[in-house]
């Protein structure tokens, strides 16, 4: 529309401004906190994504752990008891006057082959005293071996073949623990006061 046909009289907005900027709009002033946010937003953003980078790369481990208290460590802090009877050097229960030493430490070539031996069955396999006198016999055992069932319990309590031998007979127990496959030897002195060198308590 031309100015000639313009039906309005001429007003403020009709000045003309350096820059041909319009006139007469009006704009309200900016609060503080709607320039403040965008920092504090940005400050929150890598508080975070600081506070998560390092808690990946120590693992998620607890402070406590991290800081050596010993109060965080139970494992560390007491040992548990150990039961007397999960003692593998702990010996048989049925001969309370036998060592501990259930090993077969004696020299079977230094073993006195005319010693007396008697061989008991507490495995209740009818034959097996017979059996295991004979095995010592063959062995070259010339002295006695009597082989009997173990009417009065002695043997009870062993859960092994046992080879029991009186002082200074370790190396006559080892010759016949050798004869018979015994792994285990037992010094007693129930042996020492019997007329035996040796007593088998068969398993």
């Amino acid at each position: 529309m031309t100015k000639s046909g313009y039906p309005y009289p001429p007003d403020e907005f009709d000045i003309a401004v350096p820059g041909g900027a319009p006139v007469g709009v009006h704009r309200a002033p900016r609060s503080g906190w709607s320039s403040a946010w965008p920092f504090l937003l940005v400050a929150v953003v890598c508080a975070a994504v600081a506070w998560g980078g390092i808690t990946l790369l120590s693992g998620g481990d607890d402070p406590a752990d991290a800081s050596g208290d010993p109060s965080s460590s139970p494992s560390t802090s007491a040992t548990a008891p150990v039961s007397p009877s999960a003692s593998p050097s702990a010996s048989p229960s049925a001969s309370p006057s036998a060592s501990a030493s259930t090993g077969v430490t004696g020299d079977p070539a230094a073993a006195d082959l005319t010693a007396g031996v008697q061989v008991l069955n507490s495995s209740g396999v009818q034959g097996a005293a017979a059996t295991a006198a004979e095995t010592i016999v063959a062995a070259g055992f010339t002295g006695e071996v009597v082989p009997e069932n173990d009417e009065s319990g002695f043997g009870e309590g062993y859960t092994v073949t046992t080879v029991l031998y009186g002082a200074s007979r370790a190396d006559t127990a080892a010759a016949v623990a050798q004869a018979i496959g015994a792994t285990t030897a037992i010094e007693s002195a129930e042996v020492t006061a019997s007329p035996y060198a040796v007593i088998v308590v068969l398993r």
